[in-house]
């Protein structure tokens, strides 16, 4: 497995856990993205490995989107990020084999849809918070990524909450079924790894097939043409209000780092 810039990729015995590794937050930037896209269609083909555990490192699992990247793009620039983000999500949710998020803190935005990607979330208790918290922000969430959210936790919840911009604790979360199981820190990759030896156990042709079959609503609202989806998202992003939150929000964060 080769070495990427934004991701450590260790391989167990028929397994390999991919830990988002950018930083103290993650934060999803242009290579990260390139990194996923590329890490997801050579661990699909690797005749070894029959699941993937992503991980996070203490306190996050991602914090979303580089704001401070985004901000500063060209409109070619921002449209090129999003698409590339969102075709790299559509490969996740295409992933064959047992996927297993092990949401190791805090993972809200482009952190959650990365965990909703995966078929089993086990979430580190804390005082995290794990939702889409785009709206507040001032971003308009495309439909595709809205079906997503809502395969796991319903439409009338994932309405509810996405127009709030809600960001729910792991006790909520799991209350509402956007994480299936909660650990403590220390215990967090033992349970995703115990779950994962569970879905090993299976045949892995049957397991692969069943999981097609129970996506196909969700694949095909996500294979379709980003370019209407995305038309709305680019014309609020340049927004004079759109753009003074995400520059308060950048100012805030460059405020903490001193």
């Amino acid at each position: 497995m080769r070495e990427f810039e934004t991701l450590h990729i260790e391989q167990k015995k028929n397994y390999a856990i991919l830990k988002l590794n950018r930083g103290r937050s993650n934060p999803i930037n242009r290579q990260m993205i390139r990194d996923l896209h590329e890490a997801a269609l050579a661990l699909e083909a690797h005749e070894e490995i029959y699941g993937v555990i992503m991980t996070g490192g203490d306190g996050f699992f991602s914090s979303g989107l580089d704001l401070i990247e985004l901000y500063d793009l060209d409109s070619e620039g921002v449209a090129e990020f999003w698409t590339a983000f969102i075709e790299m999500t559509k490969h996740w949710v295409g992933f064959s084999k047992p996927l297993i998020a092990a949401i190791s803190g805090h993972s809200p935005a482009g952190g959650c849809v990365m965990a909703t990607c995966c078929d089993y979330r086990v979430m580190a208790k804390g005082g995290y918070g794990i939702g889409l918290n785009e709206v507040p922000v001032g971003i308009v969430v495309p439909e595709l990524i809205f079906d997503l959210y809502a395969f796991w936790i319903g439409k009338r919840k994932a309405y509810q909450f996405l127009l709030e911009g809600k960001l729910l604790s792991p006790e909520a979360a799991f209350e509402v079924g956007l994480v299936d199981e909660l650990a403590a820190p220390e215990d967090l990759l033992k349970r995703a790894e115990k779950k994962m030896a569970t879905y090993l156990e299976f045949d892995p042709m049957t397991w692969q097939m069943s999981k097609k079959n129970l996506r196909t609503e969700l694949l095909r609202a996500l294979d379709v043409d980003l370019t209407p989806i995305l038309e709305p998202l680019l014309k609020q992003w340049w927004s004079p209000r759109t753009r003074a939150i995400l520059k308060h929000l950048i100012d805030s964060l460059f405020a903490k780092k001193k």
